[in-house]
């Protein structure tokens, strides 16, 4: 008997999560201990195994999307069992008198939307549908950052499938079946509902146009005679459409938004997807034909281009699920630790001395970035306070110092942490800050690089920004902000001079920092950059 395998709560507050990757496929044998798949919650990526040996028969979260704690993950069962009446989030039927329930349900919502469940009831044999993964606790979608393969195309066991943007990283997801790509349920660059439909694979061949189609969209009025109508009178009247009406094409948004960019008339192009559906490869290999590009050269229309002013036109950017997390994990911070600010300038001539004579050294470069971490971690060992969080009722002391260093990324901000950086020397900081921003950018990092921080820095001085604030990177009680080194003139030994200036910015949250020991770790922190020395003592 088929048994049914719910998203597993992995943590106290988690809610929901996401499947990074599914290591089994649809038709798959599965045995007690396989690892079917990997749950992302918003800390880590963690291996989840089978407990039941059979055949997987269903995938109820697709590759990269999220689902609720408790709905269908999977259906292990024997192999050609009918899952009929487990698919769609439900459960085994209760009692025998459940068809006859279901049945005075559908009667009573004749005239309202069709549900979800009804579109997967039917899987053809030997048809393995795969759904979005759920890796985090507060994940609700995955984003298709690229598809690796088309519909059409051979897959076999192993085979790169696509490439599933999660909330903190960029992973691979491989197919665990052989057979044809019958469907990507998910266009390229979009995104999808947890346990929605990622793709189907098969027997080349097989029709799986009502596996997974979006039934729910398709509403009935009370008065459905007229509702048809309506729609038959649409159909007819679509060809005769402009090409400004692009609502009416069947076309992925990655490729109307492509097809805008290069100002290609959507209704000329033939599209290769899903029952004639325009995507990304038909915009990259249109060619228009020689009608079509004879009136765009004469004279006249030339000139009316020239002299037209063109409109600007509104975009938008769907949020990926990186950004969505730093917006909600800020706004907490922000609203919810009351912060305050202390600024203090610190002369650089002596840290700058020293950073020359030591990437004189062979093999040696270190940053200035570096030396600042180095000097936070060692000023944060004489002041514990600063490097503890808030509790509620209580205040932990973190007995170890791990320093996260804030990198840029083309979706916003994430946090790579330095374990025990106390006791980590120039030279090792350098080349883990150098790794983990660069796989940072390419969303190469693993969720627990990026937990377990104690204090934060984040550093603009690069972009020549002088000073800012930062907002505090929970449970942090406090984050540095660097800015950049300027010469501007200084009075030293009652001369004015000319000196190397760089201005650093506490953040602290004053139910953990009072305003003297923040200022105390600031003084400690100034003396280690001014006087490099004391660092080695």
């Amino acid at each position: 008997m088929a048994e049914v395998i719910t998203m597993p709560r992995l943590s106290d507050t988690m809610t929901e999560g996401k499947v990074a990757k599914w290591h089994k496929n649809v038709g798959d044998k599965v045995k007690e201990g396989d690892i079917l798949a990997e749950i992302e919650t918003d800390k880590a990526v963690q291996d989840f195994e089978s407990e039941i040996n059979g055949t997987l028969l269903y995938i109820g979260v697709d590759e990269g999307s999220a689902a609720a704690v408790d709905s269908v993950l999977a259906i292990i069962g024997n192999e050609g069992e009918d899952i009929s009446g487990l698919t769609g989030g439900a459960a085994a039927p209760a009692a025998g008198g459940s068809e006859e329930k279901k049945s005075e349900e559908e009667s009573k919502t004749e005239n309202k939307v069709t549900s979800v469940e009804q579109t997967t009831a039917e899987v053809p044999a030997g048809v393995e549908i795969i759904t979005m993964p759920r890796l985090s606790d507060t994940m609700t979608e995955g984003k298709v950052a690229k598809w690796h393969k088309n519909v059409g195309d051979t897959v076999k066991e192993g085979d790169l499938l696509a490439e599933i943007e999660t909330d903190k990283a960029v992973q691979d997801f491989e197919s665990e079946f052989n057979g044809v790509l019958l469907k990507q349920g998910v266009e390229e660059g979009g995104a999808a509902p947890v346990d929605s439909v990622l793709a189907i694979i098969g027997p080349e061949g097989t029709d799986v146009s009502a596996v997974g189609a979006p039934k729910a969209a398709a509403q009935f009025t009370e008065k459905p005679a007229e509702q048809k109508t309506e729609a038959k009178a649409e159909e007819k009247a679509a060809p005769a459409v402009s090409s400004s009406s692009s609502d009416r094409v069947a076309i992925s948004p990655l490729a109307k938004k492509m097809a805008q960019d290069k100002g290609v008339d959507i209704n000329s192009v033939n599209g290769s997807g899903e029952n004639g559906r325009i995507v990304k490869k038909d915009i990259e290999n249109y060619q228009p034909s020689q009608a079509q590009a004879q009136p765009s050269v004469s004279a006249p229309a030339a000139a009316q281009v020239a002299l037209s002013f063109v409109q600007g036109e509104d975009t938008e950017t769907p949020n990926s699920q990186v950004r969505n997390i730093i917006a909600k994990r800020l706004a907490e911070s922000k609203f919810s630790a009351p912060h305050y600010y202390l600024m203090v300038e610190i002369n650089m001539d002596k840290a700058i001395e020293a950073r020359k004579e030591i990437n004189s050294l062979p093999d040696t470069k270190i940053s200035f970035n570096d030396m600042i971490i180095k000097a936070t971690a060692v000023a944060l060992r004489k002041h514990p306070q600063v490097n503890s969080s808030w509790a509620g009722d209580k205040v932990i002391h973190r007995g170890n110092i791990n320093v996260g260093v804030a990198v840029a990324i083309p979706d916003g901000l994430v946090v790579p942490v330095l374990k025990n950086t106390d006791q980590m020397n120039y030279t090792q900081i350098s080349a883990a800050v150098k790794d983990m921003a660069t796989r940072a950018k390419n969303k190469g990092l693993k969720a627990n690089e990026m937990e377990g921080s104690t204090f934060s820095v984040s550093n603009l001085g690069m972009f020549g920004i002088e000073t800012f604030t930062s907002i505090i990177n929970q449970p942090n009680s406090a984050i540095l902000s660097v800015g950049a080194i300027i010469e501007k003139p200084i009075v030293k030994d009652g001369q004015i001079v000319v000196g190397n200036i760089m201005k650093l910015s506490l953040a602290c949250d004053h139910r953990v920092v009072d305003g003297a020991t923040g200022a105390q770790f600031l003084q400690t922190l100034k003396t280690y950059l001014e006087s490099p020395l004391t660092l080695l003592l």
